[in-house]
């Protein structure tokens, strides 16, 4: 080959000046994005996101449990046009995969809430808010959609009956389709890194933690120009709930006659979230409950805790291929959510992937995210000769194969 030759083959490409455009042009997975969030964010608030319980075995756990499984494809199958489309809890949705409830999502980046819900109503797919969002039920759905929104609400029980009353007919009156009940927070989990680096309720930062801060100023100069960040659902409450005194006021007393009281009070879609076993599953569900979020709050609760993943199959041979199955925790790749929905989930939701988008690049940050599973997860499809997510659970069985962990 001539040295001319060889240059015709290099394509030099122009410098790009928009920090969005050089972000999405950078990151072609979760951990490319991942590593852009953690460049971007002070050490405190990137371990507030990336962190878990105690010894983060639990956190580590969770992604292993998805990457053990090894697919075996179909071959010869007519795979020139993939369907993801699927239906949750009666509703169509473009992707089978929605964002999880997040709390205190302003910390990460201003644009908070309202940009995770328009970059999840643009994609056609569910989105969960928190109790302990920083943007109010209302407030959300003041923000017209470019989409079609399909929004959810993740309900804390808390020991005021009347606050947890008005929580969910707030949400109702709100249009929020589906009611998750967390049953996994009545206790805060012990999360080392935010102890360590002073991000607790109250804050009392390290003076590491506020030289870090202070280095990068593209955070802290948004979040100066924006309101101080609250837990907004609760915010003004009469009870004067503050930021020092949240954490106290869950309910550990939660059991399932309270689980039948938020039935009566809720006329929409129920489900349970939290890492539910099969039987409790049964019971859920005999009481009128219609689906289980299988999900052990991404690693953040009890350490050492059962993979959700692992947990699809029991559940669904307990409750029938009527009854919702949805997953979190561990989802770092389209992959994953073919694995998930190959064992048995109707759906799977992500957490932390959407954090570090929106905390690199804001709502188009949160809508690349969505773009690489979606590219991820079509690209898993048509290499395992699967067309459609009804076949992928149809032939799960025959497609996956256990590594022996």
């Amino acid at each position: 080959m001539k040295i001319s030759e060889a240059l015709s083959l290099v394509r030099m490409g122009q410098p790009e000046l928009n920090r969005v455009q050089r972000f999405r042009a950078r990151c072609h997975t979760v951990a490319d994005v991942e590593a852009a969030a953690r460049r971007a964010l002070p050490r405190p608030v990137f371990d507030y996101i990336a962190g878990g319980a105690d010894d983060e075995v639990t956190l580590a756990e969770n992604v292993g449990a998805y990457t053990a499984w090894r697919f075996q494809p179909q071959v010869l199958r007519d795979v020139a046009e993939v369907d993801l489309s699927t239906e949750i809890l009666g509703r169509r949705s473009a992707l089978p995969f929605g964002l999880a409830p997040t709390g205190y999502t302003k910390m990460i980046a201003s644009a908070g809430e309202p940009a995770v819900a328009r970059a999840a109503a643009d994609a056609g797919m569910p989105y969960v808010l928190s109790t302990m969002a920083s943007t109010s039920l209302e407030d959300l759905t003041a923000v017209p959609p470019t989409g079609r929104a399909d929004r959810w609400f993740q309900l804390y029980v808390w020991k005021d009956r009347d606050l947890t009353a008005g929580l969910i007919a707030r949400a109702a009156a709100a249009g929020y389709r589906v009611l998750e009940v967390a049953v996994d927070t009545h206790v805060s989990g012990f999360r080392g890194r935010d102890v360590r680096n002073g991000l607790t309720i109250p804050p009392q930062l390290t003076p590491g933690a506020l030289l870090d801060i202070a280095s990068r100023p593209r955070y802290w100069t948004q979040m100066l120009a924006h309101p101080m960040i609250e837990f907004a659902n609760v915010a003004g409450s009469d009870a004067g709930y503050t930021i020092e005194n949240i954490s106290q006021q869950f309910d550990p007393s939660l059991d399932w006659d309270t689980l039948a009281w938020i039935r009566s009070l809720w006329d929409g879609p129920l489900l349970l979230k939290g890492p539910v076993s099969a039987a409790d599953a049964l019971r859920a569900q005999q009481l009128g409950v219609d689906g289980v979020h299988l999900s052990n709050h991404g690693g953040r609760q009890l350490d050492r805790c059962v993979v959700p993943v692992d947990l699809i199959p029991l559940v669904r041979a307990a409750t029938g291929e009527e009854f919702t199955i949805l997953v979190d925790s561990g989802i770092r790749h389209g992959a994953d959510i073919a694995v998930a929905l190959a064992r048995g989930a109707d759906a799977a939701f992500i957490g932390r992937p959407y954090l570090y988008g929106l905390a690199a690049a804001g709502q188009s940050g949160v809508a690349h995210v969505i773009d690489i599973l979606r590219t991820q997860l079509t690209r898993t499809l048509q290499l395992a000769g699967v067309a459609t997510v009804d076949e992928l659970r149809t032939h799960g069985h025959e497609l996956l194969n256990p590594t022996g962990r």
